[in-house]
């Protein structure tokens, strides 16, 4: 890695620790790392989860089709749309998973104590959790897509209520959307 890679990597390691999603590690598991260029122009730090991936028992859970999602807002006429912010990051690795997580630095060792990106069974994990977390109104008024969250309804006034509920199911659960991302 070049200098300037280098004083990045050593930034996002200290934002991560700081942000207590990674903690320093002792684990034989170690992944490599590297920085994978932005469309903002930023780095973002990656996790080389290929050999973990290859020993990891792939979930089955389906995903749903965009097709078969879009098929369930025919005749809303109202829609928000909710991102949720580093949607992974938001769920906590089993603790005696978490040293699998492992991945190896100059600066250090560390593991994710949080759900990291990359890893083969991730999507599907959070998918299973939004499903789970709204199952009382899917094929009502929401449609979910790992981390972002449609609500769709008939009416304005409806759709304050829909969005009412939602909002605080994400309170309740502690998911945080990402608001630049979010349309209502």
């Amino acid at each position: 890695m070049a200098l300037a890679e280098l004083v990045e990597l050593k930034g996002q390691l200290e934002d991560l620790l700081e942000k207590q999603l990674v903690r320093p590690s002792v684990s034989p598991w170690g992944a490599p790392v590297l920085l994978v260029k932005k469309k903002d122009g930023g780095s973002r730090l990656c996790v080389d989860y290929r050999q973990l991936n290859r020993l990891t028992i792939k979930n089955k859970y389906p995903l749903p089709r965009i097709d078969d999602l879009m098929d369930q807002v025919r005749g809303a006429s109202v829609f928000s749309k909710i991102d949720l912010r580093s949607g992974y990051h938001q769920i906590r690795v089993k603790e005696g998973d978490i040293p699998k997580t492992a991945f190896k630095t100059r600066y250090g060792h560390y593991e994710y104590v949080v759900m990291p990106f990359g890893v083969t069974n991730a999507p599907v994990v959070f998918m299973d959790y939004m499903n789970r977390i709204f199952r009382p109104f899917l094929n009502k008024f929401v449609v979910v897509f790992i981390d972002d969250i449609l609500i769709y309804s008939r009416t304005p006034e409806e759709h304050g209520e829909h969005l009412r509920l939602v909002l605080e199911i994400l309170k309740a659960k502690q998911l945080y959307a990402k608001l630049s991302k979010c349309e209502f």
